[in-house]
């Protein structure tokens, strides 16, 4: 069943810009936070970044830093994640994943393993 589900993903020319969207079916799935991750292939699953509900607070990787903005939807159960600016290293599977961590911090929503649910991915390709 599904409880995340992303939207958004598409192809693009680098500079340019897609708004990925990911909303959780319940409130139930979208835990104390909700996030990005991205898999390009051959490499492992990389954080892009994570927003917390109650106080908006933002995790971002360093490489997507100023050119990517996460937000939330409370009403919603959702979240989005504008991107500006896109590279071609940008290129990549992009999931959304509810964290459950019992702490949040920087190296919190950086590890997987403190997430629970995942959406399917929206594959986000930037190419020339």
């Amino acid at each position: 069943q599904v409880h995340l589900l992303e939207s958004g993903g598409g192809t693009v020319q680098p500079g340019g810009s897609l708004r990925l969207s990911c909303a959780a079916s319940e409130r139930t799935f979208r835990g104390y936070a909700m996030g990005w991750f991205r898999q390009a292939p051959g490499k492992d699953r990389e954080f892009v970044a994570v927003i917390s509900w109650n106080r908006g607070i933002a995790f971002y990787e360093d490489s997507v830093k100023g050119r990517f903005t996460i937000s939330s939807d409370d009403a919603k159960n959702a979240v989005n994640l504008q991107m500006i600016s896109l590279k071609l290293e940008d290129t990549a599977i992009y999931y959304c994943a509810t964290f459950f961590g019992p702490y949040y911090s920087d190296y919190d929503a950086r590890r997987a393993n403190n997430y629970d649910y995942w959406g399917q991915g929206t594959q986000v390709t930037v190419s020339s």
